[in-house]
């Protein structure tokens, strides 16, 4: 790869504000500085600017904790996306929600630019499940528990795969729903199709990979290689 290629897709820079990093000697390779923007990088080549160190990354995979009235959409000409909530942290990367949630829903959004590792995760095949806790207007019955076991009908025919729902709360209004395919506005159709509401939806686990509880809504950060393999486990 050539060294102006890699500035830009490892600083997030364009290809001018690398070629001025490289002008004026804040880059070096291998420890010397290098002014050239055509060199071409070997895999064991070292690359840094003012001194640190830069590392190159395929992909991006990002945990947001989604507040609610932001729209799980890359763009939106009406409504703040998950993808605004990330700024211009990365200007050079094409990230897009893997998965959705309502508007009107919270909790955790992944957000990558990785477009075979958002199919895997989001094919029914593949079995990764979502993780919600769910308020509801009505309590919890067993009709519904045996009901989300067996496969849930919905109201237009849609026959859905088991799911698991279990009470949180000792009124049985507030549940948790573990789903292992993803169909519009699910939770709240399966639940209506024993007629109750659905008052609240937070997304809490995507796999084996839990909201980070230090997350304020709309705060973010970058997944680990580990974490990152939690979601697909």
């Amino acid at each position: 790869m050539r060294l102006d290629k890699y500035l830009a897709e490892t600083a997030q820079c364009t290809r001018s504000e690398a070629k001025a990093l490289l002008s004026k000697g804040r880059v070096q390779v291998n420890g010397a500085v290098c002014k050239k923007g055509d060199t071409q990088l070997k895999e064991s080549d070292t690359v840094a600017v003012d001194g640190r160190a830069l590392s190159y990354q395929q992909f991006v995979y990002i945990m947001l904790n989604k507040p609610e009235g932001v729209v799980s959409a890359s763009t939106d000409k009406r409504d703040t996306t998950v993808v605004d909530l990330v700024g211009d942290a990365y200007p050079r990367r094409q990230l897009f929600p893997a998965g959705r949630l309502d508007k009107t829903s919270t909790g955790f959004v992944l957000l990558t630019d990785d477009g075979t590792f958002a199919h895997d995760i989001l094919a029914p095949k593949r079995h990764v499940s979502k993780t919600y806790t769910v308020v509801l207007d009505t309590p919890l019955t067993e009709q519904m528990r045996t009901g989300f076991a067996a496969g849930v009908t919905l109201a237009d025919g849609t026959a859905l795969s088991p799911a698991e729902v279990t009470a949180l709360s000792a009124d049985g209004c507030t549940v948790r729903v573990v789903l292992k395919q993803g169909v519009y506005h699910q939770i709240k159709r399966m639940f209506g199709v024993y007629g109750a509401g659905v008052n609240g939806l937070h997304r809490d686990a995507i796999g084996g990979l839990a909201l980070d509880p230090a997350l304020a809504p709309g705060q973010w950060r970058e997944l680990s290689a580990e974490e990152v393999s939690k979601i697909s486990s």
